[in-house]
């Protein structure tokens, strides 16, 4: 969305963005169920593809409201504040508009994000208990996976950041750090790819934390974040630092 901008595209049709998700929505679940797959302990199919319907389901729900939410955004939307501070929603008339426009930011936020993100994080948790072997036999992780591994935790810190779900990412973690402790118990431990996930999860956390330090001071993202876990979205600090030096 910043280098193919809305402001090219109608605004009653699909952006880039737009397709991107669309495709997203399409590829992931099937690269989930061929992930599965190739995991050396299956787990229920049942559970697998609930799964991929519900994250289907939820990442759909999140693409429309997501959609209509960024075209607000050149009415004067900011991401930094609640839906009833926004200058352009505070004064609709009627009222209850206002409502709807806080069923979409629901979708959008909340709702769609939680059927996305709860059976990715399920899915991704039970490949990796599939993830794991003698501890004799090589477990070097090759070179390939060095080099994506900064793109890899790159990408889950925007999903923790911006999906607001750092409690899910933080319970999958410590789940995964328990798996890798009762396994090496029974002398088993992370294959490649297991070893893979494992750090790029690692490496998430601290790019987690660098983030909220660095934002931790912020008077106006902290009104809108208050409480102790506080991790605020990209696109809230974009809207109120980075868009109008453009």
């Amino acid at each position: 969305m910043i280098i193919l901008p809305l402001e090219w595209f109608p605004l009653n049709k699909p952006s880039a963005g737009d397709y991107f998700h669309m495709a997203y929505n399409v590829i992931t679940p099937f690269l989930l169920l061929k992930l599965i797959e190739r995991s050396s302990r299956a787990p229920p199919r049942s559970v697998v593809f609930l799964g991929v319907v519900t994250f289907v389901m939820g990442a759909s729900i999140h693409l429309v409201a997501d959609s209509i939410n960024h075209r607000l955004l050149l009415s004067g939307y900011q991401l930094h504040l609640s839906v009833r501070e926004n200058p352009i929603i505070k004064d609709l008339k009627p009222a209850t508009l206002i409502d709807s426009f806080e069923l979409l930011y629901f979708y959008d936020e909340q709702l769609g994000h939680l059927m996305w993100y709860i059976p990715f994080f399920i899915i991704l948790f039970l490949y990796f208990t599939g993830c794991f072997s003698q501890v004799n036999e090589d477990q070097k992780m090759p070179v390939s996976g060095w080099m994506l591994l900064g793109p890899s935790a790159l990408y889950y810190w925007y999903l923790v950041t911006e999906g607001q779900i750092f409690e899910l990412f933080v319970l999958t973690f410590l789940a995964m750090v328990a798996t890798v402790i009762h396994r090496r118990r029974k002398g088993l431990v992370p294959d490649p790819n297991g070893h893979f996930l494992f750090l790029s999860f690692s490496a998430t956390m601290c790019l987690v934390a660098v983030w909220v330090a660095w934002l931790w001071g912020d008077p106006v993202l902290r009104k809108k974040y208050p409480g102790l876990l506080y991790v605020p979205e990209p696109w809230a600090y974009y809207t109120l630092h980075v868009k109008d030096r453009h």
